[in-house]
C-alpha cells in the first residue's frame, strides 16, 4: 500500500465511527512552550485530557506531523526517523478499552489487510510503587479477539527487556511489560512524572516480519520489544485515566480517555511486509533521487542514504514552519540536521547544491497533503543551499583539524570546543566522528567551555518552557512563578519601562535579564525582595484563563515576547498583582514559594542587567 492510501483509509475508518477529523497541528506550537517541536498527536490536545471540552466533541482523529530530536542518533536503522506522521484517534470520556482495541484490530486487519497471525501485543504489568494495577482488562479483550480468529493464545510475562532477552517468546502472543515500556506520559514512567501530569497504561501492537537473523547484541533471544529488526511497533493505545497528585500518589482524571498513536510510515511498511520503512513509496522516491545523484546503490550504502533522506525530509518541514538554521532552539536542531546530511553526502561524493535537489523531491511527494511545502519551496531550497555553502567553507578544514587532534588520542573538551566555534562542528558531530575511530570526547569539559561562552550557553536545550524553564519539576515550577513576581516587583521599584530580556530557570535558582541602565542600589534590591516576600506571605492564588490575544491587548496584558503567541493566549494572574501572558506551568498559591532572596545583580551587556535569586 502507499502512504496516502493508508492515511486516507484510517481517517475514513474513524470518521464512520463518529470521529471529527481535525487538521494536523503545526510542527511548532506557538502556545506550547513545553517542547521545541510537536512530537506526538496528543500534545496539542493535552487540555482536553484534563477535562476541558473540545469544540469538535468527544471523538477526534487526525494524522499529525511530528518531529523527535532525540531520535537523531537512531537514524540509520530500518525503522527510526526524526520526522514522521502519527495517525491518532482520541476519546475524551466517551469510549474506552473495548471499543478502542476492537476498532484498532479491525482497521489493521480489514483495512490495511495485515495478517492477524503476525500481530503481537504488549500490555502494562502494573507498578507496585505507584499502586497502579496490572491491565488485566486489556488482556481479556485481546484474547477474545484472537480466539475469534482461531489464533492460539498463550500470554506470557516479560517484565523488562533484559528478562525478555534471556527467556524469549516461549510461544506467547500477549506480553506483560513494566512501566518502562507500557506506561505513557510526557515524562515517562510514573515515578518520573511531576505533579498534575496525566498518564496511563498502554497496549502496543507489534508486527512480526517473520524469519530474521537475530542479533544477539540485543539479547540472547528475540521478543516483541527487541530491537533486532524482526518486530516493529506500529500502534500504541494509551488509556489515559490517571493524574499525579501533590503527595506523589495517583488519582483519577475527570474521565477515562483514549489516546492512540500509530506510525503512518510503519503501518505502511507492515502493509507491504517490508521491515525497511525507507522502502515505502514517498520515502523511496527520495532514495531513488540520491541514487541518481550519487551513482551509488541504496543496498550498499543504507546508513548514509537513510540519514540524508531523513534529515532533508525533516528539514523541509521545519523550514516550511518558519524556522531557519541558527545556534539556538529549533534553529540549532535544523542546522544540525542539514550539516549532518552534508557530512554523510560527502561519503557518497555528492557535490554541493544537490541537497536542495533532494529537498525538491520531498516537497513534490508531500505537496498534495501539505500544500504549504510548495508555497515555501523557494525559501526551503534557499535555506538549505545557504547552510550548505556556509558549512562547506569550514568542513574540509575542520575535518583536517579533527584528524590532527584525534590521532590515537581521545578528544579533549577544549579541542571539541575549538571544532565547534572555529569550524562549526556541533558537539554531536565531533562525538560521532570520534566514535567512528573508537575514541571518546570529554563532554563534561566541553560543557564547561560552553557555559563560559554566554551567547551559546543553551544551544543544546531540546525542551524549554517560556520564561527559560528547563523542565517541569516542582522547584522549577516554583522558580518560574517567582520570576513573574520578580518582574512585577522590578517594575514597581524601577519603573514601568523595565522589560524582560530573557530568563533561565533550573531546580536550584532563577535568572532574569531585564532592561535597566545602571547598577541597582542595595535599597532597590531590598525593596524588590520585600515586595515579593510580602506577596508570598499573603498566600495569593495563582489562576489562569484563556482569551483571544486582542482581548488581552485591550486589557493591557502584554507578554514580553508577544510575537510568539497565537490567536488564543493563556493569561496567568497572581491575584491582581502580576498579570502576564505565559505558557506555564505555575504553582497554585504563592504560599508554596518559601522565602525569596536575591543572590546577585550584575551587568550582562549595555542596558541589560541580570538578577540571580533563590527560594529558601
Amino acid at each position: 500500500m502507499k502512504i496516502d492510501e493508508v492515511r486516507s483509509k484510517y481517517l475514513r475508518f474513524f470518521e464512520k465511527r463518529k470521529h471529527i477529523i481535525i487538521e494536523s497541528a503545526p510542527l511548532i506550537l506557538k502556545d506550547d512552550p513545553s517542547t521545541l517541536f510537536t512530537s506526538s498527536g496528543m500534545q496539542p490536545l493535552l487540555p482536553y485530557f484534563l477535562g476541558k471540552k473540545h469544540m469538535g466533541g468527544a471523538r477526534l482523529a487526525n494524522s499529525q506531523k511530528c518531529f523527535r530530536a532525540e531520535d537523531i542518533e537512531e537514524i540509520g536503522d530500518n525503522r527510526h526517523t526524526t520526522f514522521f506522521e502519527m495517525l491518532g484517534n482520541w476519546s475524551f470520556g466517551d469510549y474506552f478499552k473495548k471499543e478502542q482495541i476492537e476498532w484498532l484490530f479491525e482497521f489493521l486487519t480489514n483495512e490495511v489487510k495485515l495478517n492477524p497471525e503476525k500481530l503481537y501485543i504488549t500490555v502494562f504489568a502494573g507498578d507496585k510503587k505507584s499502586g497502579i494495577p496490572r491491565d488485566i482488562e486489556s488482556v481479556k479483550i485481546w484474547k477474545n479477539i484472537f480466539e475469534k480468529k482461531d489464533i492460539k493464545i498463550k500470554d506470557q510475562e516479560i517484565l523488562n527487556e533484559e528478562n525478555g532477552g534471556k527467556i524469549g517468546m516461549r510461544g506467547g502472543r500477549i506480553f506483560y511489560y513494566d512501566a518502562k515500556y507500557n506506561w505513557w506520559s510526557r515524562n515517562g514512567a510514573p515515578d518520573k512524572m511531576p505533579q498534575d501530569e496525566p498518564g496511563g497504561p498502554d497496549s502496543e501492537v507489534f508486527y512480526d516480519f517473520g524469519e530474521y537473523i537475530h542479533n544477539k547484541k540485543f539479547g540472547e533471544h528475540c521478543h516483541p520489544n527487541c530491537e533486532c529488526g524482526r518486530f516493529m511497533e506500529i500502534g500504541n493505545s494509551v488509556f489515559m485515566e490517571y493524574i499525579k497528585q501533590k503527595d506523589g500518589s495517583f488519582g483519577r482524571l475527570p474521565a477515562k480517555n483514549v489516546d492512540f498513536g500509530g506510525g503512518l510510515e510503519r503501518i505502511t511498511a507492515a502493509s507491504n511486509d517490508d521491515n525497511d520503512i525507507f522502502n515505502i513509496d514517498i520515502i523511496s522516491s527520495i532514495i531513488k533521487k540520491i541514487e541518481e545523484i550519487s551513482g551509488r546503490i541504496y543496498a550498499d550504502n543504507k546508513k548514509e542514504f537513510r540519514i540524508i533522506t531523513d534529515h532533508i525530509r525533516a528539514s523541509v518541514f521545519i523550514i516550511a514552519s518558519g524556522i531557519t538554521p541558527s545556534n539556538t532552539k529549533q534553529g540549532y536542531i535544523l542546522r544540525r540536521l542539514i550539516r549532518r546530511a552534508i557530512r554523510f553526502s560527502d561519503k557518497l561524493d555528492i557535490s554541493q547544491g544537490h541537497l536542495s535537489d533532494i529537498s525538491k523531491i520531498a516537497i513534490s511527494q508531500y505537496n498534495k497533503i501539505y500544500p504549504k511545502l510548495n508555497e515555501n519551496k523557494e525559501k526551503i531550497v534557499e535555506e538549505i543551499n545557504k547552510e550548505e555553502k556556509k558549512f562547506r567553507k569550514t568542513i574540509k578544514k575542520g575535518l583536517i583539524e579533527f584528524e590532527k587532534i584525534s590521532g590515537k588520542e581521545n578528544i579533549s573538551g577544549d579541542n571539541a570546543f575549538i571544532l565547534f566555534t572555529t569550524y562549526g562542528f556541533p558537539i554531536e558531530m565531533t562525538i560521532e566522528l570520534a566514535e567512528e575511530k573508537n575514541l571518546s570526547v570529554d563532554k563534561n569539559e566541553f560543557d564547561k567551555k560552553m557555559k563560559e561562552h554566554k551567547e551559546l550557553s543553551r544551544i543544546g536545550a531540546e525542551q524549554k518552557f517560556k520564561g527559560g524553564l528547563i523542565d517541569a519539576g516542582e522547584m522549577s515550577v516554583k522558580y518560574h512563578t517567582a520570576t513573574h513576581l520578580l518582574l512585577r516587583a522590578l517594575k514597581d521599584t524601577l519603573g514601568e519601562g523595565v522589560r524582560q530580556k530573557g530568563s533561565n530557570i533550573t531546580q536550584e535558582r532563577l535568572r532574569l535579564d531585564f532592561s535597566w541602565e545602571k547598577k541597582m542600589t542595595d535599597e532597590q534590591k531590598q525593596k524588590v525582595e520585600d515586595l515579593i516576600n510580602e506577596k508570598i506571605k499573603s498566600a495569593i492564588d495563582v489562576t489562569k484563563e484563556e482569551m483571544p490575544i486582542e482581548e488581552a491587548k485591550k486589557q493591557n496584558i502584554v507578554g514580553e515576547f508577544e510575537d510568539k503567541y497565537g490567536d488564543i493566549v493563556t493569561v496567568y494572574r497572581i491575584g491582581n498583582y502580576s498579570i502576564e501572558l505565559c505558557g506555564g506551568p505555575h504553582i497554585r498559591n504563592t504560599a508554596e514559594l518559601g522565602y525569596f532572596k536575591i543572590k546577585k545583580e550584575e551587568s550582562v551587556s549595555s542596558g541589560i542587567r541580570r538578577i540571580k535569586a533563590v527560594l529558601e
